[in-house]
Parts: structure tokens; C-alpha cells; sequence
């Protein structure tokens, strides 16, 4: 189970902020965002997936430290990418 390609073309062309960037901390923060979304809801029916559980509890912490990375580098693209991803904190 994994992101199809147009979805993670659309991510990236979504949160780039040139036209060659695939790689800034937004982009994978996005990418990553999506794989958890995911992961969760195959999570929701397959609860004792321990396999899952801790592949998803691992993108989490590495989503995680990207964030506290981006919140330290500018402020400001941390909150927007927080408010265009929905993520909580």
C-alpha cells in the first residue's frame, strides 16, 4: 500500500515552492501526511496490524521532527503548512 503517482505528483506540485523542488521540507511533510492519512484508515480496520501500527507510529515521529525543523528554520512556513495540512498542535 502506497501513494499512486498522480496523487504524489499532485502533492508535490501543491506544496512546491519552484518548479523543480520535490524534496523541501513541505513537500515531504505533505507526502508524509498523506501515507499517515492512509495508514490510519487501514489501521481502522485492521486493528491488531502491529506491523502497521509501528510503521505508522515511526512516519509520525519523522513527520514530527520535520515540522519542529521547518517551525525553526521560518515560523511562517511552518504555520501555513500546518493550516493547508490541518495538522493539530
Amino acid at each position: 500500500m502506497s501513494i499512486a503517482k498522480e496523487t504524489k505528483a499532485k502533492i508535490i506540485k501543491d506544496n512546491q515552492a519552484a518548479a523543480n523542488d520535490t524534496g523541501s521540507a513541505e513537500v515531504q511533510i505533505a507526502i508524509m501526511s498523506e501515507r499517515i492519512s492512509q495508514l490510519s484508515t487501514h489501521m481502522q480496520q485492521h486493528k491488531k496490524d502491529l506491523s502497521t501500527r509501528n510503521g505508522l507510529l515511526r512516519l509520525v515521529g519523522k513527520r514530527r521532527k520535520l515540522l519542529d525543523y521547518l517551525k525553526g528554520k521560518s515560523v511562517d512556513r511552518y504555520q501555513a503548512i500546518i493550516e493547508k495540512l490541518g495538522i493539530r498542535r
